[in-house]
Formats: C-alpha cells, sequence, structure tokens
C-alpha cells in the first residue's frame, strides 16, 4: 500500500444517512450474501465504477472475480452493478456573461455545452433539442418568473405579454459539442435520452459567470438587476 493512500471501507460509502447509489442497488436486486462477501463485492464494485474500467457487461464478473464466493446470488449482484452503471447523458456547460456596470443589464454573450449522450442517432434534431434546452435555461435564469397575488392566490403574469420568456435578442452564440463516447452497458445501441439534458445547469452556470463579474452571489432565480444593484 502507498503511503497516504484512502482506504475507503464500506461503511465509508454513506454519507451521512445517504447510502451510497450501489448499496441501493444491491437492497433493490436482493443481491446480498453474507457478511463477508457483500461489502468486499460492493467496494471492488465501487471501485471498478470510479475507475472506469468495465466497458460491457461482460467486463463486470471478470474484474470482480477476487470477490467471488460460493454463494449463489450472482445474477442479482451482476444486475445491481450494471444498473449503477446504466447512467444517463452527461453534459459540462459554460457560460460568458457581460453586464452594464450603471444599469445592471445582463447579456448571455456565449453558451456552450459539451454532451455525452452516447450514440447520437441524428446530430441535427439532437443538436436543436439541446440548443432549445439552453434557450429555456437562459429563461429560467434571467426572465421567466410567476407572480402570485397574496390576497386572491392567483397568478397575476398569466399571459406571453407579462410573463417573459427569451427572444431572439436574448440569444447569442451557442455551442454544443457531442462527446464520442460508446456505452453498450446502457443498451445495446449505446444511445442515450436528450430530453431535458439541454436546460440542465444552465442557469447554474449564469449564476457563476454573474458571480464572476460581479462578485454577488444570487440563488434566487431570475437574476434580475434589483439583485445586483
Amino acid at each position: 500500500m502507498k503511503d497516504g493512500a484512502e482506504v475507503v471501507t464500506i461503511e465509508g460509502l454513506a454519507r451521512g444517512d445517504a447510502l451510497h447509489p450501489l448499496q441501493h442497488a444491491f437492497i433493490e436486486h436482493d443481491a446480498f450474501q453474507c457478511g463477508y462477501c457483500t461489502p468486499g463485492q460492493i467496494c471492488s464494485a465501487v471501485g471498478l465504477i470510479n475507475e472506469g474500467r468495465a466497458k460491457t457487461a461482460d467486463d463486470i464478473p471478470e474484474l470482480m472475480s477476487g470477490n467471488i464466493c460460493r454463494c449463489g446470488a450472482y445474477p442479482n449482484i451482476l444486475a445491481a452493478v450494471q444498473e449503477v452503471m446504466r447512467s444517463g447523458a452527461g453534459r459540462a456547460i459554460f457560460a460568458e456573461v457581460k453586464i452594464d456596470q450603471d444599469l445592471g443589464v445582463i447579456r448571455v454573450t456565449r453558451v456552450v455545452s459539451a454532451v455525452a449522450g452516447g450514440r447520437v442517432l441524428n446530430s441535427k434534431t439532437a443538436r436543436s433539442q439541446v440548443m432549445g434546452g439552453i434557450v429555456s435555461g437562459v429563461g429560467v435564469a434571467l426572465e421567466e418568473e410567476s407572480v402570485m397575488d397574496q390576497n386572491f392566490g392567483r397568478f397575476i403574469n398569466h399571459n406571453l405579454a407579462e410573463y417573459h420568456v427569451p427572444v431572439n435578442a436574448d440569444i447569442r452564440e451557442i455551442d454544443v459539442i457531442f462527446v464520442e463516447e460508446n456505452d453498450s452497458i446502457v443498451n445495446p445501441l449505446g444511445a442515450k435520452g436528450l430530453g431535458e439534458i439541454g436546460i440542465v445547469g444552465v442557469a447554474a452556470a449564469i449564476a457563476n459567470a454573474v458571480f464572476h463579474a460581479t462578485g454577488k452571489r444570487v440563488r434566487d432565480l431570475p437574476i434580475t438587476l434589483d439583485k445586483l444593484m
């Protein structure tokens, strides 16, 4: 063992009262064996997932062969590990903003979204889907807000004349990058859903950009002028 190396036991996988996703999967799939084997199998599986060594379902039993014993719950164990490895689409998103120092007007000048969506079957429609999500995310971050009448319990701005959404003038440069990915574990085709991944994280990226530009951390969306002045 290397000096200073970190050793994580089965007890260290949980975060407070929240179990590790693989621990949940073992429970759901009834993948438990004896008290000697199960901790080692869970820790071994967490390691191979974190290291990204398992590329296919057949790799799992091969990489976990050192933790196999005489018990018979192997199909359940493999199912539990595969469930955790079947991750959906992932992404990284970056936003650039320009803010008027006098008026506090925010302009999102550029958004870059890198998406790992598995096998992309139609690049045009996939890119359009992600771009549409980014536009919606700009609205969430800077414009969209429902205002409630506190006396009557009704929405005041219940039409598009008063409920603001992004228009062409609000949207500048958008770059969508698809990361090449071959994931045969998620499904035989290797394709992943792109339905909502476009909007996820956009508001947070814009809020971070606003913080870097102004030093003000706004946690209540939308980010309006009064919150910066």
